[in-house]
């Protein structure tokens, strides 16, 4: 399951990991007065639909007057944004959200997800911050630091030095990240995270550590025991034929193809899809109904 960056933000927040104030607006009015709540004299404001690749679609914009906050919150909200991860089609934009301005120094990268190579939580690390971490790893992966936690031991001090040495961090901030890092490791566990990104990670004129970017998967698996993030969905930003299957333990992904799959097993339903496109075919979705799926659950 995914959530809006400003959920991700306030769930992190609440592991102690350093966000700046912010605050969501379904209405240009709204925005108007969190913008005069928060204090200028910059603010940025930013769409929230569940795809990367925002600015470049439009979808983030630094502002330095009260005025251009309504103006830009009135442009975005409604909007159809297209971004790199939503496809030609887009999403419309339901709410913004507003946050504080900062002296950013530099942008890093750093996430923290499940390597299914070792069976371990590992943080991938860069400093190429602000940038498509897929598109680093093809043209530069050199950038790219992996480290695996061993969860007999857990995150450890080192982990997070390292990660400081890779951003070229010096003097307090790499105490800061070291902190982050178990931070992060935390919030990962508890939450049955699938996937902690944030990017940009920023160092700030200041020599402060700041999240400014930040994005949460869930592993939909584990929501019964997260009653409160399974409260963050927003059904609106999924796709509807993917949320009914959801809702009746259907495993559904829709895809661009013509041939229909309907299968009991995952392992079973990758191996038809493979035929399919090696007859010259595409298949139009993944269905696994389950290995003990019933008359009842396939009708």
């Amino acid at each position: 399951m995914n959530i809006h960056e400003y959920q991700a933000k306030q769930v992190l927040k609440g592991f102690g990991v350093p966000v700046l104030r912010g605050g969501v607006a379904f209405t240009p009015d709204e925005a108007v007065k969190v913008a005069n709540a928060l204090g200028g004299p910059t603010w940025v404001i930013k769409a929230q639909i569940h795809a990367g690749g925002r600015g470049k679609g439009g979808g983030v914009k630094l502002v330095k007057s009260i005025g251009d906050v309504g103006a830009e919150a009135e442009r975005m909200l409604g909007m159809n944004l297209v971004t790199p991860q939503t496809g030609p089609d887009g999403k419309i934009v339901h709410r913004v959200y507003i946050e504080q301005g900062s002296d950013i120094q530099r942008e890093l990268y750093l996430s923290c997800l499940v390597d299914r190579a070792t069976s371990r939580i590992a943080f991938i690390a860069s400093t190429e911050g602000g940038m498509d971490i897929e598109e680093v790893a093809a043209k530069t992966p050199e950038k790219i630091l992996t480290l695996t936690v061993d969860p007999a031991a857990g995150v450890q001090q080192h982990h997070g030095r390292r990660i400081a040495f890779e951003f070229g961090l010096v003097g307090d901030e790499i105490k800061q990240c070291i902190d982050l890092v178990k931070r992060l490791y935390r919030a990962f566990e508890q939450t049955d995270a699938s996937l902690i990104e944030i990017n940009p990670l920023v160092v700030t004129k200041t020599g402060d550590l700041l999240c400014l970017d930040a994005k949460l998967n869930f592993d939909d698996n584990a929501l019964y025991r997260h009653g409160e993030i399974a409260g963050l969905r927003d059904a609106s930003e999924e796709d509807p034929t993917e949320l009914e299957a959801s809702k009746r333990d259907l495993n559904y992904v829709k895809l661009d193809g013509t041939i229909g799959c309907m299968v009991n097993g995952a392992g079973l339903a990758m191996a038809t899809m493979d035929i399919i496109k090696l007859y010259g075919g595409e298949p139009a979705n993944f269905l696994d109904v389950g290995g003990g799926a019933d008359k009842e659950k396939v009708t």
